[in-house]
């Protein structure tokens, strides 16, 4: 059934909370299919059922590249997107009888590619008759029975959030996710599902949307006085008990958060960013978790909950439409209810299937509109550039995205009391594949260093607080001997620290001995030539993500804003790109950072 935001609104506005109640069973065809989830009525009364799973779909429908522009391909051949993901739901489907399964998903859905972009910003979906967005018809074409709402889902702002939701024909779910005045539910909290049963009574499965408190910092200008984000467990621990009240035969969880209980934001909110096995320890009631929002490939990882002693079955699906999650439930009936007897996890790789053919008529001419978009030409190269050594060498196309940060806050500066002061910028190799050909660049080009929605500020900083900066990023690599063999593949992510959470910083010269540990590893700080006093001030052009404290960096989300810009960078720099009209790596580029170890170069 569509699910009626209106009506859920009116609901919540008395209550604080609704229920979205939808049957699995949606043909004759299906129902004749539903003794596949039955044992013989001759033993015990037993049900068998199958909750499929996805995450971080990030805008992939296709397997496609659009920062490349040709058909997605990596070292372990993976392949993306719902088109695949279409074709193993439907043979689970067919295998399990299609009154026996549900699918979920737990966020992170319309950001992540040009085609996701295309439609909240080239086309939007909040124009006056506007187009339905690509994952809403895709995800509909599937009949996915709910989603959990992601952090990413809120980077175009509510509005594109609310037209993405209205367009969706299952519930967006998000227990912890408040209005910021009434600390009323924003979103359902969970939805209802009856499965059917040859054995008389419906199994009813409920599903427990929670997101990611780190919304709060990281979209801080689309949800500061209008939504406020709860801890997870707080929020599972409010709810489970009142669906299990609601007569839930089976409680799921649907978290766009990790199961590490890390978080990479620090101090700055009292909550747990991966806390997923945090929920499944410590709130009783909970019979499987959805995991999102980490990239990881989890099939099953299984969490003893403290209260009960039983095991909580956790699994996360591979980004972007690798991978599909299974779980399996077996159900028995006894003194007149249901009950779990056994919960097992497994993922489906989505390169062993070809893509639907239905959702590839439905979204081709989407598709192909997407494709002529990215392949426009904005300028051109004096030479080629890329970033496959960004991560451990100073290389210019990283130096490309810093100079333009540089000059648009340069400009934006001009005529302040700030104008005075020295400009860095803070990038980072994004992806590690980027590249700028010589000759012609098109916005693909421009756009694949940038996959990000971030957009750009300016935060006054010291050299003490830069240095400090920089000795922070510095964990980024391995501890390495001097006499020691590199090997670059190995240098790199060290405390699992993702390419994304490494800042170079451009406007001043340095090195990195990775011989040294963390926190001591930054010498011959200077800029101009001349040692950085701890006592000067300089202007830092930085993305939003690390200004509002995403990766925990120092000392950057409580320095002054000086400005900030609701441009996305990415667009920032294919601007300046067609500005330009052409790209010249001797007019900025230089080799202002190194890896040495006792002074000696690495590389």
């Amino acid at each position: 059934m569509a699910f009626d935001r209106r009506t859920f609104l009116g609901t919540s506005a008395a209550t604080g909370a609704a229920v979205v109640l939808t049957g699995a069973t949606s043909s004759p065809a299906a129902a004749a299919d539903g003794a596949a989830g039955a044992v013989s009525a001759a033993g015990p009364k037993t049900y068998a059922f199958t909750v499929m799973g996805t995450t971080d779909l990030h805008g992939n429908v296709f397997n496609w590249d659009y920062f490349t522009d040709k058909e997605f391909d990596d070292k372990a051949h993976n392949d993306v997107g719902l088109a695949k993901i279409s074709t193993l739901v439907e043979q689970v489907r067919a295998e399990k009888g299609r009154c026996n399964t549900l699918l979920i998903d737990a966020g992170d859905t319309i950001q992540g590619t040009q085609l996701s972009y295309y439609y909240a910003k080239v086309d939007p979906i909040t124009a006056r008759r506007g187009p339905v967005h690509p994952m809403a018809q895709a995800m509909n074409a599937i009949g996915y029975d709910a989603a959990a709402l992601g952090n990413h889902e809120f980077n175009y702002g509510i509005p594109v959030l609310r037209k993405f939701e209205e367009q969706c024909d299952f519930p967006l779910l998000g227990a912890n996710a408040l209005d910021a005045k009434t600390l009323r539910p924003a979103f359902p909290p969970y939805s209802m599902h009856r499965l059917r049963t040859p054995h008389g009574r419906d199994v009813k499965v409920a599903v427990l949307g929670l997101t990611n408190p780190g919304i709060a910092i990281w979209d801080k200008a689309n949800v500061q006085g209008k939504m406020t984000f709860p801890g997870l467990e707080e929020q599972a621990a409010k709810y489970v008990p009142r669906l299990r009240s609601l007569g839930a035969d089976v409680v799921i969880v649907s978290a766009h958060s990790g199961s590490s209980g890390t978080s990479s934001y620090g101090d700055q909110l009292p909550y747990v960013e991966n806390a997923a096995g945090l929920v499944a320890e410590q709130v009783p009631g909970i019979d499987a978790i959805l995991v999102g929002h980490a990239h990881t490939e989890i099939p099953e990882y299984r969490v003893k909950n403290k209260a009960t002693g039983k095991d909580v079955v956790l699994s996360e699906p591979l980004k972007w439409g690798q991978r599909l999650t299974l779980f399996d439930f077996e159900l028995t009936w006894a003194k007149g209810c249901w009950s779990v007897a056994k919960v097992s996890a497994r993922v489906l790789n989505s390169n062993a299937a070809v893509e639907d053919p239905k959702i590839v008529r439905l979204l081709s001419d989407e598709h192909r509109k997407v494709v002529a978009y990215v392949n426009q030409v904005i300028g051109t190269s004096t030479q080629a550039m890329s970033s496959a050594e960004g991560p451990f060498k100073d290389v210019a196309i990283i130096d490309l995205i810093s100079h333009v940060q540089a000059e648009t806050v340069k400009a934006a500066l001009a005529g302040t009391e700030w104008a005075a002061l020295p400009v860095l910028s803070q990038a980072s190799c994004f992806s590690r594949t980027a590249s700028i050909p010589a000759g012609q660049v098109t916005i693909k080009d421009a756009a694949g260093l940038y996959p990000f929605e971030n957009t750009l500020e300016a935060r006054l900083m010291t050299g003490a607080q830069m240095k400090a900066y920089l000795e922070y990023s510095a964990r980024y690599y391995a501890l390495t001997a001097p006499d020691a063999v590199v090997d670059p593949a190995k240098l790199t992510n060290a405390e699992a620290t993702p390419d994304y959470n490494y800042d170079a910083v451009y406007g001043l010269a340095y090195d990195i001995d990775v011989s040294q540990p963390v926190g001591s590893r930054i010498t011959g700080l200077s800029f101009q030539g001349k040692p950085v006093d701890p006592a000067a001030q300089f202007v830092l052009a930085v993305n939003n993500y690390r200004a509002s404290g995403g990766g925990n960096f120092p000392h950057v989300p409580q320095a002054r804003q000086l400005w900030a810009n609701s441009e996305e960078i990415r667009n920032t720099i294919i601007q300046w790109v067609k500005a330009k009209g052409t790209v010249d790596p001797a007019q900025f580029a230089s080799v202002d950072w190194r890896l040495t170890r006792a002074g000696v170069p690495v590389f």
